[in-house]
């Protein structure tokens, strides 16, 4: 872009206010007729009450502000040379998502299209809010982005989207309920962060000023305007007020985008739009009071299908947007699809990568013997340089020993915030580039429904037929084992485990090197959902010979350990000091006992435990009947919890004798060597439990798993 203010003005010109306000009572008829209408959508006859819902559903309170904004942002989204996107903060604008979507031609695609046929309309109104694409706005809706479900993220969403692409317009829709999420509040001081880390493209923030949150007064709209001014202004940002009439709202957007900056500038500009929640809802029925009551967040009448002064009140409500100016023979007016329709959307379609198990193990030769900092930290300029991919941290980078230099500033972000962290490496992502964030272990579950949320989207976004974006890749450190009592806390393994969602991958390596190869393959991947578990302090280093195999199948038998044809007791690790304790024990329980059989296996990615179908790294049904032969007793030593392990095995319904030593909340501060003694997995703890499971398990008579 290199005249953003002539083409903003441009923009604003192309349309005039009344085009702008048809466009924005065709949105707001199109939500009332999903809600309530199964039949005569455009009232081409007079409305009877069969015409009507039998049990009307879905939201409407939301609606009115949110098509308000998309009627006002209609002409910015055609500006040539721009890829504008529209994140959504809250799910309940459905209805306006859909109706937005029909007019644009957005749903006239696939086998069950909803084209700009009176049928077709008829048919989108009486399904909802059961249609393919569901009541609430999802990544199932072509053209827009909610990327997830948990309110909050939104901004910070944008900030990653805006991130790297000076050619991008985000505009954040945000409830004024919402800006009371931790999340939201940290973001408006978060985009700080990104002054002078590169050239970007411009965020708009638009507060939906409706007053009301689900249930009660929300606690923006308490504030006065030079309240609201003050608190903005504080944080940098030049406020700009309007609503509720459309020309205000234009008059507004067209102010803010003028004078709107890119993110490498910090703070800017934030619209806020006061348009009540339910605008447009009869005052009230019947003597009872609708308007600017929690009525109107859902269906503000419940049964105008039955209730006379209902249906006479919905006739009025319908008939008041004069629906015969809208459409023409069921399909939306010039006027108003020149209003809202955007240019095509600037999706990116990347290539299934090739060679990522060749290329990690270069990475793992290229850096073994490096102390962890050093190889990871060679590992993401080499990432940067080939991907341009990005770090966001909550001020741990140092701490975790990565050691980059003022000449990486540009490429890594950091604040003291992981919401903030995942939320701008969610937004990066989304847009087709490369990103991982980097944390402590203890504090990384903070995040854990975003992760769900996102999880949800990625799985949406596929069944809706869209290519995969870059994986979200976690780099966790800093573990409980070498810290203090308050920074102790494995958690986000199980929540990651427990969401049995196939896209999850945990990389447990065994070393500094097989980190660095774990890192570069899931940044490399696509589609995924990665975490990486490792020590930040020194490890023993192990034979590279496996390194594929673990890459490839997530585990491999550590033939230089033992690998018996027939083993009487398998010995498994997962993780570096699993793997640092277990290999000397397996030596020490050779030594003892040298006729034992053995077999070692590392696993690489835990998830390789669990059951084919609902893993995408599963151990295949026959191969995990020969690496663990029934009747063999089984000793794992973990980082994480056992139960995850016990979880995993556990989907597979097999009988096995296992026992699983992992972390146990230890009762006070303990050092490294007391925490190892409190968990059973120091060499000598492990030598032991070893030698009683052999003792215990004789032709396999003892079929049980136990936790240690």
């Amino acid at each position: 872009m290199t005249d953003w203010t002539t083409h903003v003005a441009a923009a604003a010109a192309s349309v005039t206010a009344a085009e702008v306000d048809t466009a924005r009572r065709a949105l707001d008829y199109l939500c009332l007729a999903q809600l309530y209408l199964r039949d005569n959508v455009t009232l081409s006859a007079p409305l009877q009450p069969s015409h009507v819902k039998p049990a009307p559903a879905g939201h409407w309170g939301v609606c009115p502000p949110v098509n308000a904004v998309l009627a006002a942002l209609g002409p910015y989204r055609r500006m040539p040379g721009m890829d504008v996107r529209v994140v959504h903060g809250g799910g309940h604008a459905g209805p306006s998502a859909l109706a937005h979507a029909w007019v644009t031609g957005a749903l006239d695609t696939g086998a069950d299209a909803f084209g700009h046929t009176e049928p077709d309309l008829q048919r989108l109104c009486a399904q909802f809010p059961h249609t393919r694409f569901g009541g609430e706005i999802t990544p199932l809706i072509p053209g827009h982005d909610h990327l997830g479900g948990q309110l909050g993220p939104a901004l910070a969403i944008a900030h990653g989207m805006g991130l790297d692409a000076p050619d991008r317009l985000v505009v954040a829709l945000i409830g004024d309920g919402e800006c009371e999420t931790g999340a939201t509040a940290a973001a408006w001081l978060g985009a700080r962060a990104m002054i002078g880390t590169g050239t970007h493209g411009r965020v708009l923030p638009v507060i939906l000023a409706n007053g009301l949150r689900m249930g009660s007064a929300s606690l923006l709209a308490g504030l006065d305007p030079s309240d609201l001014a003050r608190h903005f202004g504080g944080l940098g940002y030049q406020v700009i007020t309007a609503g509720p009439d459309t020309h205000e709202i234009i008059a507004a957007v067209a102010r803010a985008l003028t004078g709107l900056r890119p993110l490498q500038y910090g703070p800017s500009t934030v619209v806020v739009v006061t348009v009540d929640k339910g605008h447009g809802v009869p005052k009230s029925v019947a003597g009872q009071q609708l308007a600017r009551t929690p009525r109107v967040h859902k269906v503000p009448l419940r049964n105008p299908r039955e209730d006379s002064a209902e249906f006479a009140a919905l006739a009025s409500w319908l008939s008041g947007y004069r629906p015969g100016e809208l459409f023409t023979g069921g399909a939306p007016t010039g006027t108003v699809r020149r209003v809202l329709a955007p240019a095509a959307p600037n999706r990116v379609e990347l290539n299934a990568p090739r060679g990522c198990v060749a290329t990690a193990r270069a990475v793992a030769d290229q850096v073994a013997g490096l102390d962890f900092g050093t190889a990871i930290t060679r590992s993401l300029r080499q990432l940067n340089t080939v991907y341009g991919l990005r770090v966001f941290s909550p001020d741990e980078l140092t701490s975790n020993r990565i050691e980059l230099d003022a000449t990486d500033s540009g490429w890594t972000i950091e604040v003291l915030n992981e919401e903030l962290c995942h939320a701008w490496a969610q937004g990066y992502q989304a847009t087709g580039r490369r990103g991982v964030v980097i944390g402590y272990e203890a504090f990384a579950p903070i995040t854990a429904s975003l992760l769900a949320q996102q999880l949800l989207a990625h799985r949406l976004a596929a069944a809706a037929g869209r290519p995969p974006t870059p994986s979200l890749v976690y780099l966790l450190t800093s573990l409980g084992w070498h810290n203090t009592i308050t920074h102790a806390n494995p958690g986000l393994i199980d929540i990651a485990i427990a969401a049995a969602d196939p896209s999850v991958h945990v990389y447990m390596p065994a070393d500094a090197a097989r980190t660095a190869a774990a890192l570069t393959f899931a940044v490399r991947k696509l589609g995924r959902a990665s975490l990486i578990i490792a020590s930040k302090h020194p490890m023993p280093t192990h034979p590279h010979t496996t390194v594929d195999a673990e890459l490839r199948d997530g585990y491999a038998v550590w033939t230089h350990i033992a690998d018996d044809p027939d083993p009487e007791m398998m010995l498994v690790s997962i993780g570096d000091i699993a793997a640092r304790e277990l290999t000397r024990a397996a030596a020490a329980v050779t030594a003892t006992r040298p006729a034992t059989r053995l077999r070692y296996l590392h696993i690489h990615d835990l998830t390789s435990l669990g059951a084919p179908g609902r893993r995408d790294a599963a151990i295949s049904a026959a191969d995990f009947e020969r690496l663990f032969p029934p009747g063999v007793g089984i000793l794992i030593a973990t980082t994480c919890h056992p139960a995850a392990v016990h979880a995993l095995l556990g989907e597979r319904g097999a009988s096995r004798t296992v026992v699983v030593r992992g972390w146990t909340n230890p009762p006070r501060p303990m050092t490294h060597d007391e925490l190892l003694h409190h968990t059973g997995i120091t060499t000598a703890s492990l030598h032991d439990a070893a030698l009683a499971l052999l003792d215990n398990t004789v032709g396999g008579t003892l079929i049980r798993q136990g936790v240690h």
